[in-house]
């Protein structure tokens, strides 16, 4: 029987934890013409979520845990959970039930009988998602497919039923800036997508706070798109060219119509626009530049400290 790898990053998910494997164990076993691994990625848990993971890889032999020396974050504990990964199709999801497991036969059938390599989810409501967080998240991915190469789909989860040969595609990547939804739409193959309605956690509280959301908004941009650079560079132009108009209206004013120009309140205004604009180049400059000794450091990715056969 062809084998599913369901891969699942977990932070501190005590609470959603044993709901979660009763559902996904519910779902496998109506999928009986499959066979299955679950892969839980502990990524530095500080709450009971490893013990119930050692309790589970004991419990259910199908059950397997890869735990984290620390916090990475949920890209890293995805890449640590798709090369942990054996099945010839490969699911990524979360723990919180916000990926509806019952939405795993249809996935599947879509790639095994529809001719996809991927079937991916995503959301067609943001219920329960403040409006502000929501405007945000759309204009982000309107600006992302303008200015990058990836594809990506407007509310794009990134639960997902993949062939062998995409997951091989996707670990070839190595980048230690990882930002997944980009790799999954860089990487290209044929992928469905399957819209369902927004669900809400099922217990405990989201990782993702609006700050958080921004910045890895920032990473996706960094990692996929050189806009921010030609911005840098078409502002600096922009910017000589009105010193040069400014120039020829004050030799103009002064020359030919002997009124001098204002002094401190116009000086001001114009050396903050300078300094500001000047900052925000380099501050686009110094992000790229960041990301490259990141990059250059070579360093894992994530490390890691136990697995399902014992301490490393």
């Amino acid at each position: 029987m062809p084998k599913i790898s369901i891969v699942v990053p977990c932070y501190n998910e005590q609470a959603a934890l044993p709901l979660f494997y009763q559902e996904i164990t519910r779902v496998a076993g109506e999928m009986d013409y499959a066979e299955f691994e679950f892969v839980f990625i502990d990524d530095g848990s500080k709450d009971d979520t490893l013990p119930m993971l050692r309790r589970l890889a004991v419990k259910d032999k199908r059950v397997r845990f890869v735990s984290l020396s620390r916090n990475f974050g949920k890209e890293a504990g995805m890449l640590a959970g798709l090369e942990a990964a054996t099945g010839d199709f490969v699911a990524t999801m979360d723990a919180d039930l916000q990926d509806p497991p019952a939405l795993l036969p249809a996935l599947y059938k879509a790639v095994t009988e529809e001719g996809y390599d991927c079937a991916a989810t995503r959301r067609t409501t943001r219920e329960g998602e403040p409006p502000v967080r929501s405007f945000f998240a759309h204009m982000f991915y309107k600006l992302i497919n303008r200015i990058s190469d990836a594809d990506i789909v407007d509310g794009a989860r990134d639960y997902r039923l993949m062939r062998r040969a995409m997951v091989d595609a996707i670990l070839s990547m190595r980048e230690y800036n990882r930002f997944s939804k980009g790799i999954f739409g860089w990487v290209g193959f044929k992928t469905k997508w399957v819209p369902f309605v927004n669900v809400e956690r099922v217990a405990g509280e989201t990782k993702w706070s609006f700050w958080k959301l921004f910045l890895y908004s920032l990473e996706g941009i960094i990692a996929f798109s050189t806009a921010p650079l030609a911005l840098a560079s078409v502002l600096g132009v922009l910017i000589c060219l009105i010193a040069f108009v400014f120039v020829v209206v004050v030799l103009v004013k002064t020359l030919a119509l002997g009124d001098p120009v204002g002094g401190w309140p116009s000086m001001m205004c114009v050396v903050l626009f300078l300094g500001g604009a000047q900052l925000l180049c380099i501050g686009i400059s110094g992000q790229y530049l960041a990301k490259t000794y990141l990059e250059a450091k070579r360093r894992p990715v994530y490390l890691v400290r136990e697995t399902e056969e014992g301490v490393r």
